[in-house]
């Protein structure tokens, strides 16, 4: 059987950018040329590795992981034991995203993430924790670094204290929450406090995305002002624009709990994805009067 075409290995590497994680994985297979090639860094720099069960792997796999320079993991049910794997291996990740915890989790837990001195993109999906999920230690240690922060569907013991250690993150460029009921009683839904979600607002003046959603729906509307913070510097003045947010996503929303005017501030926005749950029939439909003051608006998304 003949070997592959005598080409330069920088075309082959850019003959396999257009290839799937599948079919690399394939080519990969072919013969040790191309397996070496085939892991080239330039082909995995945006690739998401979903890992579980880290003691499985062997040092073989880590290597190649290394060869790759792979800089973004989603573990699952990640044990405190094996951090010391990713540490070890892996200690140049830039994201690093925690799917589908089977337990309630300590502070302390997350605190291994200040061993990555490179993270900037943290996310949090299914899990429970019981205290704090980001102490005090370690937010001195993500404060200047964190740039993308990702929580959705997690239960904590108090959301506004998770919401005001979110307020100290003065490079924070990109945050999803999507709030679950806190405590471990009964799904009752209590919305950020205006004054908290508005200090959040104003203290992190690089934000540029925000994606809000709710689980569930709280008993009384939100105060008209609750998505338009005034300005410090000039209370009362409407042309306020909040931090540098350009994009902004509502998830779960119904019309009956955002007023008339909830986006009267906010007209900087350029890009407004509204992600309906249900319509209810009767009520009308706020969308026109959101959109009014949104004169810079170039992209709009409903879902629902």
């Amino acid at each position: 059987m003949e070997g592959p075409p005598q080409l330069p290995p920088e075309l082959w590497v850019y003959v396999f950018s257009y290839l799937s994680t599948e079919e690399k994985h394939t080519v990969r297979s072919c013969c040790r040329y191309l397996k070496k090639l085939i892991d080239h860094p330039s082909l995995w720099k945006d690739y998401t590795l979903v890992m579980s069960e880290l003691r499985r792997y062997t040092y073989g796999f880590w290597h190649t992981l290394n060869y790759r320079k792979l800089t973004r993991v989603a573990v699952r049910h990640l044990r405190r034991k094996e951090w010391r794997r990713l540490v070890k291996f892996l200690p140049s990740l830039t994201a690093i995203v925690f799917v589908d915890g089977g337990r309630q989790y300590k502070e302390k837990y997350m605190d291994n993430l200040a061993r990555f001195p490179n993270l900037r993109y943290l996310g949090v999906r299914n899990a429970t924790w019981d205290e704090a999920l980001l102490g005090r230690s370690l937010m001195e240690h993500l404060r200047e670094r964190l740039t993308h922060l990702s929580v959705c569907n997690v239960r904590l013991p108090s959301t506004v204290e998770f919401i005001q250690t979110v307020s100290q993150l003065d490079n924070l460029r990109y945050l999803l929450f999507h709030q679950q009921s806190e405590g471990y009683g009964l799904d009752t839904v209590r919305p950020v406090p205006c004054s908290d979600f508005h200090t959040m607002m104003l203290k992190l003046k690089k934000l540029n995305h925000l994606s809000w959603g709710m689980k569930g729906e709280p008993p009384e509307p939100l105060p008209d002002d609750y998505l338009s913070p005034p300005d410090p510097d000039q209370p009362g003045v409407s042309s306020y624009g909040g931090p540098a947010l350009t994009s902004l996503e509502l998830v779960d929303y119904p019309e009956t709990i955002l007023p008339e005017n909830a986006l009267k501030s906010l007209i900087s926005l350029r890009s407004l994805a509204i992600r309906y749950r249900y319509i209810r029939e009767g009520i009308e439909c706020r969308l026109r009067s959101w959109l009014s003051p949104l004169r810079q608006l170039e992209s709009l998304t409903i879902i629902g």
